[in-house]
């Protein structure tokens, strides 16, 4: 049987985790079965909010060695920071496509996109590109081949426990139909409660912040989203 997409993988997001606490948190998610950790890196300038940064993954690197650490860069500047986080230990480094791109057909911002994700895989990352709820998924077709993964935000970009954005999902059937191997991620609302959406158009990474963090039973959360996406995967096959 010939899957439709990669395998699941479970990233809890550690922006809804206790900072006081963050190794001590990271580990009990790996714990419960997550299969990523999730890092929001938000600059103050192109969010309004501003979060974790490379000498925080640089300690998360330290304590948890085997750790795949999926950066998701909320940035003005994405160029800037790869060496950092390259050498903070990040294992995929992810840009906003809207940082380089405001016209989906002028050849002079794909080629600046394109050496972007050379830039990071060179630096020993994979490489993701992440889309905001109102880009056109058709942007990032062309860099499919280059790419590791595409990041499909189902809230505004910012800011934790927002809700769930529905009708945003759609775009990952567009990206899933041009790719069965590229990892499609899925962040911001997603729960048990809003999962199917997700997964029944192709996504197979789910990030969740608060619905896993703030339950009392987390790894029969990430189970529960598990066997979401595993479904769907096995009923497109």
């Amino acid at each position: 049987m010939t899957r439709d997409r990669p395998e699941c993988k479970i990233s809890p997001s550690i922006l809804s985790s206790d900072f006081a606490r963050l190794a001590e948190e990271c580990e009990r998610m790996v714990s419960c079965g997550a299969d990523w950790l999730h890092v929001d890196v938000m600059d103050g300038h192109f969010v309004p909010n501003l979060t974790l940064g490379a000498p925080i993954v640089k300690s998360l690197r330290k304590n948890l060695p085997d750790a795949f650490l999926d950066c998701h860069l909320m940035v003005s500047n994405p160029k800037q920071w790869v060496p950092d986080f390259a050498k903070a230990g990040a294992s995929l480094y992810c840009f906003h496509l809207e940082c380089l791109m405001d016209d989906g057909s002028s050849e002079a911002q794909a080629a600046e996109v394109s050496a972007l994700i050379d830039l990071i895989r060179e630096s020993g990352m994979k490489a993701g590109v992440a889309l905001k709820p109102k880009t056109p998924a058709e942007w990032v077709l062309p860099f499919l081949d280059k790419l590791d993964l595409v990041l499909v935000l189902t809230v505004e970009p910012g800011f934790g426990g927002q809700k769930f954005m529905a009708d945003v999902v759609g775009k990952c059937s567009v990206i899933r139909a041009a790719s069965k191997e590229i990892d499609i991620e899925v962040d911001g609302g997603l729960s048990p409660s809003t999962v199917d959406a997700a997964a029944a158009v192709g996504a197979n990474v789910v990030v969740a912040g608060s619905a896993i963090f703030g339950s009392d039973k987390p790894a029969e959360v990430i189970t529960t989203l598990r066997t979401s996406v595993e479904k769907h995967a096995n009923a497109a096959a």
